[in-house]
């Protein structure tokens, strides 16, 4: 599936209901967490904005959003990718994949050289891909209290080329 992407504000449709699609699998996954709870990493549309953020959305051929995420300064080089997420009609078919290569490009655009990441004990498969796209673990560098898996790539040879 190609995919197409732009940014769209975290509170303008479709970046709204994929954001409540992906709040409700969470929810389900992980017995009634709430993702804005007070002891969650902040992650809404002030931080996932303008000047050091964006939240993209990914668009098949018919103009559908299928994907999401956003990204979110940690500090002037580094940045976090927040509230990834893929419809279940389009999982398994390499959309998780160009929305991580999708998001790597913003980042650098933005000027960060490094990216980093979480997912949690129930999410196998994120953990694998984030691997595979060359994440390495590091320590728990947001205090998310349901995170299993830290990572962090470096992306500041991409920006050379």
């Amino acid at each position: 599936m190609k995919l197409s992407f732009r940014p769209v504000p975290l509170q303008h449709q479709p970046a709204a209901s994929l954001v409540d699609a992906m709040r409700a699998e969470i929810s389900a996954l992980y017995d009634q967490l709430d993702l804005d709870a007070p002891d969650m990493p902040k992650a809404g549309a002030n931080e996932l904005g303008p000047p050091r953020g964006t939240f993209l959305v990914g668009f098949d051929a018919r103009g559908r959003g299928v994907c999401c995420g956003g990204l979110k300064e940690l500090s002037h080089d580094t940045c976090e990718i927040k509230r990834m997420y893929v419809i279940p009609q389009a999982r398994g078919r390499g959309v998780g994949r160009q929305l991580l290569e999708a998001l790597e490009r913003a980042a650098v655009e933005l000027g960060y050289g490094v990216v980093r990441l979480d997912t949690g004990p129930r999410q196998p498969g994120a953990e694998r891909m984030y691997r595979r796209a060359g994440y390495g673990s590091i320590g728990n560098f947001n205090a998310n209290p349901m995170a299993s898996f830290f990572g962090e790539k470096i992306l500041s040879k991409r920006v050379a080329n």
